[in-house]
């Protein structure tokens, strides 16, 4: 059996035989007609409490980290932040569905994916603070590094995917991309990919709108990015990114679809960057007041506290709960940033090719010429 016929195909009535003839029927693949939303709906009352009110802490948590993260950056102790503030019900939901020996594969903009992983902050932030390639270990959490290229994760995700299916190991990877990242090339080759050889795989494209100051219509002609899973042969779901009760329902069925040997699924979900793309963005120039203040309307810790609140789930005491715990995080994450690291020039080198290339070795033994010159002219 070929890789082209591993899988059953339906014939469609009215083509003939042969190789132009569609392989599939393609609508149980298209995406919703309008985004899955669960908050606001009788669809709520279905949810585990418990399930609602650790989202609803996570997000609370998740802003927080945002906030000081971006202080941070003001202050000069990262180099550059790219928030995900008004973005944390789909890095929270992303988290946690998969399970402990499931990958993540991040990009820049979702450290608190990162965190909310379990990886401590100031790991997650070594590399924005650009002390090192990548501040944690990517096999002790499965989690692979922060990728400030766009879309190149996504590859590797269907890689490590299918290879552990090749294996017969259960795990599945969850790609983390923006809308910008579904005009690379990366993003085609890795769903092509992971559609033809049903790599259990899971690509959550967070459509906040905006690939730095390009908007999505300038982007895509498409009716929705999850359409564009019907060309790969995968499905393809819209959800209300701002809904962390409905991303987490839509990507944990996408999770267990390809767990289970399903294949991949595409999600888009719909969400909005409230903040700059980063420090040095100065998003004023490309979008309204009033357009940020209709989204702030619908932020994600918002219509949670109303939903939760309307079904007698938040009180006070969960509400304090959550803002303590929040701020006992920044305070930890001012405290460790405020101190200097120890930094050794030489581990630039490291962790970057298995065997070095001549030319980064050449490029390490001027390193540690200039190095030894320094300590001869202070010791001197």
């Amino acid at each position: 059996m070929t890789v082209l016929d591993h899988r059953h195909h339906t014939a469609v009535p009215g083509w003939l035989p042969g190789a132009t003839a569609p392989r599939t029927d393609p609508s149980p693949l298209l995406p919703d007609s309008a985004p899955v939303r669960v908050l606001g709906t009788p669809a709520l009352e279905k949810h585990d409490p418990a399930l609602l009110r650790e989202l609803y802490r996570r997000l609370v948590v998740g802003r927080r980290y945002n906030q000081q993260a971006t202080t941070l950056t003001k202050q000069g102790r990262l180099a550059v932040y790219p928030a995900s503030t008004g973005q944390e019900a789909c890095q929270v939901a992303a988290a946690l569905v998969l399970g402990e020996r499931d990958w993540l594969f991040p990009s820049y903009r979702d450290t608190l994916a990162v965190v909310s992983r379990g990886v401590d902050p100031l790991e997650a932030l070594t590399l924005l603070r650009g002390n090192a390639h990548t501040g944690y270990d990517p096999r002790a959490g499965r989690t692979a590094p922060l990728c400030t290229p766009l879309a190149t994760q996504a590859p590797h995700a269907v890689g490590l995917a299918h290879a552990a299916r090749l294996s017969g190991d259960p795990v599945v990877a969850l790609a983390l991309l923006g809308d910008g990242g579904t005009s690379e090339g990366d993003f085609h080759e890795a769903l092509n990919f992971a559609a033809v050889l049903r790599a259990p795989v899971v690509f959550l494209v967070q459509n906040n709108g905006y690939a730095i100051s390009v908007p999505l219509s300038a982007q895509s002609a498409a009716p929705t990015l999850a359409h564009k899973a019907v060309g790969y042969g995968m499905p393809g779901r819209l959800v209300d990114g701002n809904d962390a009760p409905a991303v987490h329902a839509v990507l944990t069925e996408a999770v267990e679809r390809a767990r289970t040997g399903g294949g991949p699924t595409l999600v888009e979900a719909l969400t909005y960057r409230a903040e700059a793309h980063t420090n040095a963005d100065d998003a004023t120039r490309y979008r309204t007041e009033a357009e940020v203040a209709a989204w702030r309307e619908h932020d994600p810790i918002l219509l949670m506290e109303r939903a939760l609140r309307g079904l007698g789930l938040l009180d006070d005491a969960l509400v304090r709960e959550a803002a303590d715990e929040a701020e006992t995080l920044a305070a930890r994450m001012r405290a460790e940033f405020h101190a200097d690291p120890e930094l050794d020039p030489m581990s630039l080198f490291a962790h970057v090719y298995a065997e070095p290339t001549p030319q980064l070795r050449e490029q390490a033994a001027r390193l540690a010429e200039e190095l030894a010159a320094e300590a001869e002219v202070r010791h001197s």
